[in-house]
């Protein structure tokens, strides 16, 4: 996983609440297990029209918004089902990271390991970032880890939480199997001292 520290990006904005799940990746699209290729089929429902054409209402088509990689969204974004492959979709699309009032728990914690950085702010605080986004043409924003900041080129600053676990992996490019390797000396060496399953049914 790729290291998260200070990412400077275009922001789109998608003025909607309770966006779901199957929403951001449909179930169609749920038949391969690589992280790869998804970003084609993100958000596809409102991306793309019933003949296959790319809807240029929608804000992810604008061409002003073209490589955005700050999606800023209404409160309770990726409600509904588990699936990792949203977060997938969102990664491949582009996005590093996403700015909204609330979040579903299970899918903030999957774009966590997938190098996604979830920005929780208040309601006023995002209705400034929606509008500056569309007011402003090319506007950015940066989000800085480290700090637990994120502030634009002009007078917008806040800063979030972030659990400090998550953070930490997240900075040093930890998924859940990389940080177990860190300790495969002392996962060994467990192993090694530990009674086989055979001499435990020994002793029964």
């Amino acid at each position: 996983m790729k290291p998260f520290e200070t990412h400077k990006g275009l922001v789109v904005p998608l003025d909607r609440p309770h966006i779901d799940t199957d929403q951001i990746i449909p179930k169609q699209f749920l038949k391969g297990t690589e992280r790869a290729g998804y970003g084609e089929s993100l958000f596809y429902d409102w991306r793309y029209r019933q003949d296959g054409s790319l809807d240029v209402s929608f804000p992810l088509n604008a061409p002003r918004y073209r490589g955005a990689s700050v999606l800023v969204a209404g409160r309770n974004f990726g409600c509904g089902s588990s699936r990792e492959h949203a977060p997938w979709a969102l990664a491949d699309f582009g996005f590093r990271v996403i700015i909204a009032p609330s979040f579903a728990d299970i899918f903030a914690t999957n774009c966590l390991k997938n190098g996604l950085l979830c920005i929780a702010l208040d309601e006023a605080q995002v209705a400034r970032l929606m509008q500056r986004a569309c007011e402003v043409e090319g506007y950015e924003l940066t989000a800085d880890l480290r700090q637990c900041v994120v502030r634009d080129e002009s007078d917008f600053t806040a800063s979030f939480q972030i659990d400090p676990f998550r953070r930490q992996c997240l900075l040093q490019g930890l998924d859940d199997i990389s940080f177990s390797q860190l300790y495969e000396a002392d996962i060994a060496a467990y192993e090694a001292r530990r009674p086989s399953w055979r001499e435990s049914l020994s002793d029964i």
